[in-house]
């Protein structure tokens, strides 16, 4: 049997875990804080539970995969609820309307109903052009390791493929040659946002996110998306895999340029044959790893020039109806309000370093009883983008955040949503608190940003160039976000490959 140590108990590294476990290997997770399931949690708060991390599941075939393939049904295990409609979008002048959820032909009808028959033309064109950019990049960028430039290039219809991906193009610049409508472009520039990117620099591929979401739908977990996480415990549980929580790693051990274990903050060494490090790489090349191992030194590289994605500042809301008279606002599971300037935003966070002064404010509000104590209860994960934290060249989050939490709260009301009236609960959570807890430096939520056409190829690679180490999560490749993260689980558990050494089965997500 291969003896495998995991460090961090996130998504990837327990589905990582649980893939391994199932081929033969025995499995060790060191989880550094008092829980699993990484920045996938949800916290409850007196009477309120909240999402603080993902509050959304897309591509849900990823994870029936991994459960599937892991000895249970997916469906059994967790609560799995399509919401609908997926989003609802409101305006600064006025204007607003929303996303039903699995069907192209409803969305473009919802859009034709608010701006008119060429705006929705344009959408199913924008979505056509997404599903070959999606059929293109799934599979050389996707789902498999994409060790080199050079690689792709021999790649049958490469091509072609390149051409339909259009990695010259950024996002913005991609939307306006098919549509001008204000509206269209401020919902396509969101998706960038998603990856922790700024539109006007990531590549137009990040399109595919809106024809993943639009196709495959867009999915809650009953009693939160937290339950994914102990869901995945007991997975590993079950299949013999080792937790061990309160256990930080301070070091990744190598001898002769290869890995051979890992120690603890307590000191204690444990040796295994390979390490799966589910932590941001840049804690896993810059902190993990001693400065003197040298196949080190192009990921390092490689992170130095990267630019760090975006961070997030946000509000968890308990209300209370009961408190209130007359007409309550009945929001929708996704909300998104979007401000009059949405430029000044990534000027702000990209540029400026600073809080957005009126930013784009997402409410995720969700309709399940099993995130209330009581009747008459709203939970609310109120989300904005704001700068990292980086007190030295930046903005410094531990300096009186109160201010800006009181100016969302300010904007929630003047949007007329009444929230100061029936407000029981408020707490907020800045980028300072992100990294604390997570271990996200800077509170960059996806580690890099997808800025720039090269940055598929910047994230850390799944196969570390240090022998024995592996890299799962959302700063290593394929990137950020539920589907991905399970998706390296998939690569890294295929590249390490089964205990007896025979092949695994090949992929399959339809």
């Amino acid at each position: 049997m291969g003896k495998v140590i995991v460090i961090g108990a996130g998504i990837g590294g327990l589905a990582t875990a649980a893939r391994l476990a199932k081929n033969g290997h025995e499995v060790s997770i060191y989880e550094a804080s008092d829980r699993v399931g990484g920045k996938c949690r949800t916290e409850w708060i007196g009477d309120y539970a909240f999402d603080t991390g993902p509050s959304l599941l897309t591509l849900p075939a990823v994870f029936r995969d991994l459960f599937i393939r892991t000895g249970k049904r997916f469906e059994l295990e967790v609560g799995l609820q399509g919401v609908d409609p997926a989003f609802a979008y409101h305006f600064a002048d006025g204007v607003n309307f929303e996303f039903p959820n699995l069907s192209l032909p409803e969305i473009c009808n919802s859009i034709e109903r608010a701006l008119g028959k060429e705006a929705a033309d344009e959408w199913h064109l924008l979505m056509q052009k997404a599903e070959r950019m999606w059929d293109a990049s799934r599979g050389p960028f996707i789902e498999s390791e994409l060790p080199s430039i050079l690689t792709l290039i021999k790649n049958k219809g490469f091509l072609k493929d390149l051409w339909t991906i259009a990695p010259w193009k950024s996002l913005r610049s991609y939307t306006a040659s098919t549509t001008s409508n204000p509206y269209l472009q401020k919902i396509v520039d969101r998706y960038a946002t998603y990856s922790g990117s700024d539109p006007r620099k990531v590549p137009a591929v990040l399109l595919t996110i809106a024809f993943v979401e639009s196709t495959f739908g867009a999915w809650h977990l009953k009693g939160g998306l937290g339950t994914l996480s102990t869901a995945l415990e007991r997975r590993c549980k079950t299949l013999g895999v080792e937790i061990l929580l309160n256990s930080p790693v301070s070091q990744i051990l190598v001898v002769n340029e290869e890995v051979i274990g890992i120690k603890l903050q307590s000191g204690q060494e444990i040796l295994a044959d390979s390490v799966v490090a589910n932590a941001d790489s840049e804690i896993v090349y810059n902190q993990l790893l001693d400065r003197s191992v040298k196949s080190a030194k192009s990921e390092r590289r490689k992170l130095k020039r990267s630019e760090k994605s975006l961070a997030g500042f946000s509000l968890l809301l308990g209300l209370d109806n009961s408190k209130i008279e007359g007409t309550i606002p009945k929001l929708r599971h996704h909300n998104v309000y979007f401000p009059e300037d949405y430029d000044q935003e990534f000027e702000s966070v990209f540029k400026d370093q600073k809080p957005v002064e009126d930013p784009t404010i997402y409410i995720c509000a969700p309709a399940d009883p099993e995130m209330v104590k009581g009747k008459e209860k709203e939970a609310w994960f109120v989300l904005v983008n704001a700068p990292r934290h980086d007190p030295a060249n930046g903005w410094d989050w531990k300096k009186n955040p109160e201010a800006y939490a009181k100016q969302i709260l300010s904007k929630l009301d003047a949007l007329g949503l009444r929230v100061s009236e029936r407000l029981e609960v408020m707490e907020f959570r800045t980028p300072a608190d992100l990294e604390n807890s997570v271990g996200a430096p800077g509170g960059s939520i996806y580690g890099t940003s997808s800025n720039g056409a090269q940055a598929a190829f910047k994230r850390a690679r799944n196969r570390s160039p240090v022998k024995n180490l592996y890299c799962v999560g959302g700063s290593a490749h394929p990137g950020g976000g539920l589907p991905l993260v399970g998706m390296s689980a998939e690569l890294v558990a295929e590249a390490i490959g089964p205990a007896d050494g025979s092949s695994s089965g090949g992929h399959n997500h339809h």
